[in-house]
């Protein structure tokens, strides 16, 4: 396992089972993080609000009933420190900025480059980690 993130929870937002079968695989073997699917964006706001132990979003852009960026300015009003990395089969047509002019943390051109999104990954889950047990201890 190259990073130990047991402790975590992602929830991939891929309409396409082959596509989150590969994430999930990939995550699994490597990180030993807790992953929640959605199937499309109505399901991954739901699942967001829903499941408050979510550490990490990868959100594609393309999704059936909420688009991804739709979906990305509902989480980031509820939750702005929520990293969101946002993935995509299609990276033109300014994509990139606006996921980013949106709220999100990170972007990602399918086919992923795995070691650099487990790289960026690696360093938001640290921050919100972080962020996430000072907000507990003051609730406390």
């Amino acid at each position: 396992m190259l990073y130990n993130w047991s402790n975590y929870t992602v929830l991939i937002a891929e309409d396409d089972p082959i596509n989150f079968r590969y994430l999930q695989l990939l995550l699994e073997k490597r990180t030993g993080i807790q992953i929640v699917w959605a199937k499309n964006g109505r399901e991954a706001y739901e699942k967001v609000i829903n499941h408050s132990m979510v550490d990490m979003v990868l959100l594609d852009i393309q999704l059936p009933e909420l688009n991804g960026l739709d979906v990305l300015k509902h989480i980031k009003k509820l939750y702005p420190d929520l990293p969101v990395f946002m993935q995509t089969a299609n990276s033109w047509n300014n994509e990139e900025d606006d996921c980013y002019h949106a709220g999100c943390d990170g972007f990602f051109a399918k086919p992923l480059n795995i070691d650099y999104l487990f790289e960026q990954m690696d360093k938001f889950m640290a921050e919100y980690a972080e962020k996430r047990m000072v907000k507990q201890t003051i609730e406390e």
